[in-house]
């Protein structure tokens, strides 16, 4: 990509994470786009199953370790676990990260993202179809 050139499956992914960007813009009407660690709080958020006004520090934390947990779970880096007596989701490593680059990093996050994100609006489409069947 550093000559221009832009194959199709970059392109794809490009546009896949600027549509969800835009998304999450016009769903909690911000003026700017979300970045990388503001989805992954958002997504941490969806796990957890609930939302309070204010989350501690440590509480963003425990957000954005959740949802990488999440999401590297497609690659099947960790496994879900179960949830603790507050309802906090937690995951177990099941085999060891390789190295990579902040580059490399970011491209494996943005494209476990997309794939959140269609399974979430497929998820929500067929919760939609049900109830207008019923």
């Amino acid at each position: 990509m550093e000559n221009g050139n832009v194959t199709k499956e970059e392109w794809e992914i490009n546009f896949e994470w600027l549509r969800i960007r835009h998304f999450l813009k016009d769903r909690f009407q911000r003026d700017t786009l979300p970045d990388l660690n503001g989805i992954l709080f958002l997504i941490g958020i969806q796990e957890l199953g609930r939302w309070q006004e204010q989350f501690t520090k440590e509480e963003k934390q425990d957000l954005m370790h959740i949802a990488t947990c999440r999401l590297m779970s497609y690659y099947g880096y960790y496994e879900f676990a179960g949830r603790d007596a507050d309802g906090w989701p937690h995951w177990e490593l099941s085999q060891k990260i390789p190295p990579s680059n902040l580059k490399e990093q970011e491209g494996l996050f943005k494209q476990a993202i997309i794939r959140y994100f269609k399974e979430w609006e497929q998820e929500t489409a067929n919760l939609s179809n049900d109830i207008n069947e019923n």
